[in-house]
């Protein structure tokens, strides 16, 4: 077969074109549809979605404040966002999964600095810390869109995660917040963002070792065959742990703040 022709086979297979995203995993593309360029690490969000739903229809259930259900949205669009890029493998796709992911980190960390009581919007200090991680999301998304390094996205987006796990600490062990939180219901909060913070950091385990092991796995997935070689797919299971993760911190920080 000549260049030409093999390189017009490989246009038809990729529904989406060529890859132009900075990032391509482990998982073979295209090898089950030419539509999905990576079927587990595609459907795998299914289950963010879905969990990030079931938040904020408990959001809703318990009559908690809006800002916590514009946080689970948040939470869907991610995992929306997660569902396209790995369809596609597009750069434009890439920004919708990854953009969010700091978006909404940001969200979340600017609600654990408001501390006053109430939930409103307009008083001190939820404006000015609306309007500071508003200048900062702009910033980011301007500075990545002409700097393109997925280090860069994953440096900012782990320093965003590591200030939300320091900030909780300090709340927890706050002598202000100690009035009006009762011992039992902080040690529930520590539980819960504990646990979700170790689910999420053993998420980010499994993805690295995908990526270095991705050889050996891969020859282990064409042994196994599937549908059982789905479950090693490693970047799957980064979007499950992480999803849970980030669900058990939600819950855990929304029971402290309310």
């Amino acid at each position: 077969m000549s260049a030409d022709n093999l390189t017009t086979l490989m246009r038809s297979v990729q529904y989406w074109g060529p890859v132009t995203a900075t990032l391509d995993w482990c998982e073979a593309n295209y090898q089950f549809s030419r539509y999905i360029a990576e079927a587990a690490n595609t459907f795998s969000n299914v289950f963010t979605v879905a969990l990030a739903l079931f938040g904020a229809y408990q959001s809703h259930l318990q009559s908690l404040p809006p800002r916590y259900l514009v946080g689970y949205a948040g939470f869907a669009l991610v995992g929306v966002g997660s569902f396209i890029f790995h369809a596609t493998l597009l750069f434009e796709a890439q920004l919708a999964d990854e953009l969010p992911m700091v978006y909404v980190a940001t969200y979340f960390c600017g609600i654990l600095f408001d501390t006053a009581r109430g939930f409103g919007l307009r008083g001190f200090p939820a404006l000015p810390l609306a309007a500071s991680f508003m200048a900062f999301n702009v910033a980011f998304t301007w500075s990545y869109y002409i700097n393109r390094n997925p280090i860069y996205h994953q440096a900012v987006f782990a320093s965003l995660l590591a200030v939300t796990g320091i900030r909780t600490i300090h709340l927890l062990r706050s002598p202000e917040i100690a009035k009006r939180v009762p011992e039992d219901v902080k040690s529930v909060v520590a539980r819960l963002f504990s646990s979700g913070a170790a689910t999420f950091a053993f998420g980010f385990l499994v993805w690295n070792l995908d990526n270095v092991f991705c050889d050996t796995l891969t020859r282990w997935r064409y042994s196994i065959g599937w549908p059982v070689a789905f479950l090693l797919e490693g970047h799957s299971w980064w979007h499950v742990l992480t999803a849970t993760g980030t669900y058990l911190m939600l819950i855990g920080n929304t029971y402290l703040q309310t």
